[in-house]
């Protein structure tokens, strides 16, 4: 597959090597914003369903760091597709106002939650990002499954962080140190997992051609 790299250009001239595929376009933005809104409907459907998971792990709470990585998904969904800086902390942003706008039971104290969620994935594209440009490689490409994974990792850290401070204070701390390393599989499982299944899945119907995610798909020569 060829690349195109002046299409991230505003100017439509390719980009220096050190902005390459960094700039933000309306297209970008729509998207990550069409793509929050989404997830944040999934995010209030995990939400009314929190009263069945409450009773399941009645017995032991932390338990629900099983399914905490949920909440994340956001984050390295965005990242993953769109490849902008600031794409999985907006994307997670808007899933999270969505919620909340939609009736959320936890409030609007998801927006806070949502903003630490978004910056833990934002970390690992960072690395990411800095990595493939110090290779002398476009800072959109390297995108793998791995990669993925610790993006959601890193949500779920974040989360887990999050959580025991706003919801979970109550707890001792070793029902907290284990609702955080269920949480973090959960984040790795369910947000990162999760994500790179829908990006496979979305790169035959060709919607991500005009974006990085498509250009540098797994496989081509320009990954």
């Amino acid at each position: 597959m060829t690349p195109h790299p002046a299409a991230d250009s505003p100017s439509g001239r390719a980009p220096s090597p050190g902005s390459a595929g960094t700039r933000w376009r309306v297209v970008d933005i729509v998207v990550t914003a069409i793509l929050g809104v989404a997830v944040g409907v999934v995010f209030l459907g995990w939400s009314v369903l929190s009263p069945v998971f409450d009773a399941w792990f009645a017995a032991y709470p932390p338990l629900r760091g099983l399914i905490a990585g949920m909440w994340v998904l956001a984050a390295p969904l965005g990242g993953l597709l769109i490849r902008k800086p600031g794409a999985a902390l907006f994307c997670e942003m808007i899933a999270a106002a969505t919620e909340a706008a939609a009736g959320s039971r936890f409030g609007m104290v998801i927006l806070l939650t949502g903003a630490l969620q978004g910056l833990g994935a934002e970390v690992v594209f960072w690395w990411l990002r800095r990595r493939r440009l110090r290779q002398g490689k476009p800072a959109a490409s390297g995108h793998t499954l791995w990669t993925t994974l610790a993006a959601g990792l890193g949500a779920g850290v974040a989360m887990s962080i999050g959580d025991n401070i706003i919801f979970n204070a109550a707890w001792s701390l070793d029902q907290m140190l284990v609702y955080a390393v269920l949480g973090w599989i959960s984040g790795i499982v369910l947000a990162g997992g999760l994500s790179w299944l829908i990006y496979r899945a979305l790169l035959p119907t060709g919607a991500l051609s005009a974006f990085a995610s498509g250009r540098y798909a797994p496989g081509s020569a320009t990954a």
